[in-house]
């Protein structure tokens, strides 16, 4: 899984545009750091460092005017500079970085990719399904982590999945000394983008509502046991 997501990640890298705006790339690597110090920490302490084993963390701001972010296994992390308005902030950013990277370390990428290699290729083993069918587990591989807007596939995280990357995710950026309560600010944010026209990528695979708002707040008193401002 991780030398298949090094690669994928660097091939994207090689194909898309990296910003030129220092002070917004400074911004994503420095918020992007805070989490992963977070999200080792937390790891630690709940005795699954063994989780972060192989990682090469890595963060980088594509140009792009597609209102996204992703990680793949391994750390491996992508902002598209057409979110950032809706981030607005350092917080903000942490609200998406801390969830993407949730979404990596519960491993729901994992759980995806098994049932659409099954079901699409007729292969659970990912080295059976790129020896039978390579450049269609490529496109499903980037469809199922964020990066396939450009290839027409985006596959949806289950509602339980959402909600497990939303808790984590608001646990990692209270740890990283970002205000828990810039959550919910920034999904009201998102659903009000949506509002405006057709729906943002990000909601292609991250589906917004009243329901992640409120379940957002009602987590806010167990995340502020974690938060230290910086």
């Amino acid at each position: 899984m991780l030398a298949m997501s090094f690669q994928q990640y660097d091939e994207f890298l090689q194909e898309n545009k990296l910003s030129n705006d220092k002070n917004a790339v400074r911004m994503v690597n420095n918020v992007g750091r805070k989490i992963q110090h977070a999200v080792e920490r937390y790891m630690r302490e709940q005795n699954l460092a063994d989780r972060l084993e192989g990682f090469k963390w890595e963060f980088n701001l594509v140009e792009s005017d597609q209102v996204n972010a992703w990680a793949m296994p391994g750390g491996k992390v992508v902002v598209y500079t057409g979110i950032l308005p809706i981030t607005q902030n350092d917080a903000g950013l942490a609200v998406v970085l801390g969830h993407e990277i949730a979404h990596a370390i519960a491993e729901h990428g994992n759980e995806r990719l098994s049932q659409e290699l099954l079901r699409q290729v007729g292969a659970v083993s990912l080295m059976v399904a790129l020896d039978k069918e390579p450049a269609q587990t490529k496109k499903l591989w980037l469809g199922i982590y964020g990066a396939g807007t450009q290839l027409g596939i985006m596959l949806p995280y289950s509602r339980t999945q959402e909600s497990e990357a939303d808790h984590l995710g608001l646990i990692f950026m209270a740890i990283a000394g970002y205000d828990p309560y810039a959550a919910p600010e920034f999904w009201e944010r998102m659903s009000a983008d949506k509002e405006g026209g057709s729906p943002p990528e990000f909601l292609s695979t991250h589906p917004s509502g009243e329901t992640r708002i409120n379940d957002l707040k009602s987590w806010i008193p167990e995340a502020m046991k974690y938060y230290r401002k910086g």
